[in-house]
């Protein structure tokens, strides 16, 4: 009878907002908290420092807001914050017309000293100082898979959800790329905590 309420508890405490329980965010292995939120887990990595590529306190989350990475993405603290913050409060909005719930989502950059798309002599790129993700797909609950490249021009359901998600990020994070923005971005979603006078960018 004990474990049986102890087993109910831990249950309760990982219900998601729909009332669905979600475990994910309890895989083995994926267990520290990162950044003093509870929505972020992985692991706490050495500063890093190459050249003007810097992070301090950098983490390789692997599990935000219980939606799992496809590879543990390197950021700094405030860019996961936001990424947290955007998947549970936006993102997991958007695709909400589908029924269902995003569980993982695809990483195709986090962390990389190169300047801005790889150009030589381009300024440097958020990606070099841990404030930038690139997201290629997600994956819902039910299967449905939405993808940046296959997806992006479909005026299909599922087309009209990867809009809603790019269109959700534009105000929680400062920089927005999608494959309208220009041909560096045609099967990724970019996004990055620059911080700009005029307000979020995205074109």
């Amino acid at each position: 009878m004990y474990k049986s309420v102890i087993l109910f508890a831990l249950i309760l405490s990982a219900c998601t907002r729909s009332g669905a329980p979600d475990l994910s965010a309890y895989s083995a292995g994926h267990s520290t908290r990162l950044c003093g939120n509870p929505a972020l887990l992985g692991e706490k990595l050495d500063d890093i420092a190459q050249g003007q590529c810097r992070i301090d306190n950098p983490v390789a989350v692997h599990v935000v807001a219980g939606v799992t990475l496809s590879t543990p993405a390197t950021l700094n603290c405030d860019t996961a914050n936001t990424l947290a913050d955007w998947v549970e409060n936006d993102a997991q909005q958007a695709v909400k017309k589908l029924r269902s719930r995003i569980s993982s989502m695809r990483v195709l950059a986090s962390y990389a000293c190169r300047t801005r798309n790889s150009r030589p002599g381009a300024r440097l790129s958020e990606h070099a100082l841990g404030n930038a993700i690139d997201l290629g797909s997600f994956t819902l609950e039910n299967g449905i898979v939405l993808s940046i490249k296959d997806d992006w021009r479909r005026r299909n359901k599922e087309g009209k959800a990867i809009r809603a998600l790019v269109d959700s990020a534009c105000g929680p994070f400062g920089t927005v790329l999608s494959p309208d923005s220009d041909r560096f971005h045609q099967d990724n979603l970019h996004l990055d905590t620059a911080s700009y006078r005029s307000g979020a960018y995205c074109p």
